[in-house]
């Protein structure tokens, strides 16, 4: 079911534009009091280790086995952009929940850091899995999936091999691999992606001769009058105090940005082929309608099987969904994980309760 949120208001929080000021609701480093949290590292099929903060509400009756929900953060950031805050708003909705941070980025192993390789930020979802399905609090049958952004894509790719994930959600997602091939609206030609692709081979060969590892794209570090109106919404987020966040060992100049010469790897990275196999477990893509990367949750929408359902959030943008606590839909994520991560005996897996 296509569901118009028509609920939230909204009017008075424009999107600040000065880079000063937070907009209206913006709670990135919300802290709830109502669970507890702690900082957890697990292997990956691979033995590597995958950094993540385990969230459980203080009443959580740990005698008992219950529904649980790995959160991935954006593309170009760590957990504690976006991904805790969302895993602690629906851990005060009673269930498990599990930041994490993706392979080469923030806590988690990798080296050289920010490099690209999705097939490995896929499996850290599916890593999470395995590390929530060892808690003896949490039930194996019922665990789901959050992936905001970036992640988004990245859950659906490890969602299409790993049936364990029962329900799948994603928030502002960007399909990592179209947006490197063809940017945004298909915006980019052939031509250019060669251009691309060429400039990290060239770059290949120089840190194969012992060049330092050079980085690219991201956020950037200060506003110019020519400053793309994407850029200023990321840099609202990135670059302020309203979600900047610096991992231990990195730099504030590294930050958001993957490596060159990695970064094409995006371009092999087809999430959406065979979406569809994911039915019948239920999918739900949130993004807001003035969002510059709906296109990525419609298509997914269009191409995925059913059960599933598409949230657009009236006047939100890409970032607003980031941080906005007044403008999430966190009625309908809990609704959606609730109806969807049931004891196997009490429901078939269905789409959603219908829009608070």
């Amino acid at each position: 079911m296509k569901t118009l949120m028509t609920s939230l208001t909204f009017l008075a929080g424009a999107l600040a534009g000065s880079g000063t000021d937070k907009p209206q609701g913006a709670d990135n480093f919300y802290q709830s009091a109502k669970v507890t949290m702690r900082k957890v590292t697990f292997k990956t099929q691979y033995k590597t280790n995958v950094a993540g903060n385990l969230f459980v509400p203080t009443t959580l009756a740990r005698d008992s086995k219950h529904p649980a929900i790995i959160v991935g953060h954006p593309m170009g950031a760590v957990k504690e952009q976006s991904a805790n805050l969302y895993a602690q708003k629906l851990a005060d909705q009673g269930f498990v929940t599990l930041s994490i941070d993706l392979p080469f980025w923030g806590g988690s192993e990798g080296d050289p850091r920010n490099a690209v390789m999705p097939d490995l930020y896929a499996e850290a979802f599916s890593a999470g899995v395995d590390f929530l399905g060892s808690q003896e609090f949490v039930d194996r049958g019922r665990i789901g999936a959050l992936g905001i952004c970036g992640s988004g894509s990245f859950v659906i790719s490890a969602a299409k091999i790993d049936p364990r994930m029962k329900a799948v959600a994603t928030v502002s997602m960007y399909d990592m691999g179209a947006a490197n091939r063809d940017a945004l609206n298909h915006s980019q030609t052939v031509e250019q992606r060669k251009q691309i692709i060429a400039q990290a081979a060239e770059q290949r060969w120089k840190e194969a001769d012992g060049a330092k590892t050079e980085l690219t794209g991201g956020t950037v570090h200060e506003l110019t009058a020519d400053t793309h109106p994407i850029q200023r919404e990321f840099y609202d987020f990135y670059r302020t105090s309203r979600g900047q966040f610096t991992p231990e060992g990195s730099s504030p100049n590294a930050t958001t940005h993957p490596t060159l010469s990695s970064n094409v790897k995006f371009m092999n990275f087809y999430p959406f082929a065979d979406i569809e196999t994911i039915s019948p477990r239920p999918m739900l893509f949130i993004t807001g309608d003035a969002a510059h990367s709906k296109e990525f949750s419609e298509q997914a929408y269009n191409l995925a099987g059913e059960p599933k359902e598409l949230v657009m959030v009236p006047g939100a943008s890409h970032v607003d969904l980031y941080d906005r606590v007044d403008l999430i839909p966190w009625d309908k994520l809990t609704s959606f994980f609730t109806a969807n991560l049931k004891p196997a005996a009490d429901t078939a897996p269905a789409s959603g309760a219908a829009t608070p």
